[in-house]
This record gives C-alpha cells, structure tokens and sequence, in this order.
C-alpha cells in the first residue's frame, strides 16, 4: 500500500511502462468500436497526452480506466462534430435572390425619401406617428407618455399619415 503511495503516472518510467502495456489494446478497442474512419492512433494518442497532462491526479492502478474514458469521448465527440458538419452541410445557402437590383434600387430610394419626409414632419406628429407604428404603443400608452390626451394622439398619426401619403407615393400602412 505504502509503495502504491509513492508511485505517480508522472514518473517517466511508469508513464512509459502503462503507454507500452496499454496502448496497442485502447488503439485495438477503438479501432474495433469506431472503425478506421475515427482514426485511433489519433485518440489514442491524444488520450495518453491527456494522461500525461493529468498525471499528478491519476494513480497508475486508474490509468487504463482514465485512458479508455477519455479516448472514448473523443472519438464521441469527433462523431459529434462530423454530425453537426454534415447537418451543416444539407442546408443550402441561398446565393441567388428573386429580387431585381431595379427593386432594390427602388426600396432603397423610397426608404431615403421616407425619412426625409420624417425628418421634415413637425415633431409632434413625428413622435405620436413613429411610437404608434414603430415601437407598437397603444394610443393610451402615448398620450400618458406625451402628457396628452388620447384624441391629440388620434390626431397627431392621422396628420402624420396624412403627410406621409401626400408627399410619399404609394404610401400605405400594413396593420
């Protein structure tokens, strides 16, 4: 028991007597489980240096169950990512668009248009308007917020529609 104590993976010897007794059979376990395609020496490799970067908190007689564990869930969690890099791969990236560069041109010359003429719009009727139907208050909300009454609200997005249509065209509200 005392000798057990006193013996580390981290002791090259030791570390080299488990890598000699151990590795051909976790390669031939993986290799047998996974199938050439995960490739084993890889894993088993890997799992030996983690072996060996965890050495201080492996006593030699957990070494070949710490080994087996962890080339195991690297070869899981290289299936893993394969898996997420096929899903990946059977969605199509849309390259092509059906919108014609005239419509785009054209959306982006009514949206510079529609914020000049909101920008022109007098403040009151900007601010009832642009809370009404961008941020989605309700009338009530506004007028508490404005300090106004309901019917001024009323009024203000009426106008503020109002110039919108008048000076925009083709101008509607979706509701």
């Amino acid at each position: 028991m005392e000798k057990e104590l006193e013996t580390q993976v981290c002791e090259e010897r030791i570390f080299e007597s488990i890598y000699r007794k151990l590795s051909k059979s976790l390669h031939d376990f993986l290799y047998y489980k996974y199938g050439s395609a995960c490739n084993p020496n890889d894993a088993t490799q890997e799992a030996f240096i983690k072996l060996w970067n965890n050495c201080e908190n492996v006593s030699p007689n957990k070494a070949k169950s710490f080994l087996f564990t962890v080339a195991n869930n690297i070869i899981l969690n290289q299936l893993k990512h394969e898996k997420v890099k096929l899903n990946y791969e059977k969605t199509q990236v849309k390259t092509h668009t059906n919108v014609s560069p005239e419509f785009i041109m054209q959306e982006a010359e009514f949206l510079e248009k529609y914020q000049t003429v909101l920008a022109n719009m007098k403040e009151e009727y900007r601010v009832a308007f642009l809370l009404s139907k961008a941020e989605h208050k309700k009338q009530k909300e506004i007028a508490d917020m404005l300090n106004i009454t309901v019917k001024v609200v009323e009024y203000r997005i009426h106008r503020a529609f109002m110039i919108l249509k008048e000076q925009l065209d083709g101008f509607t509200l979706k509701k």
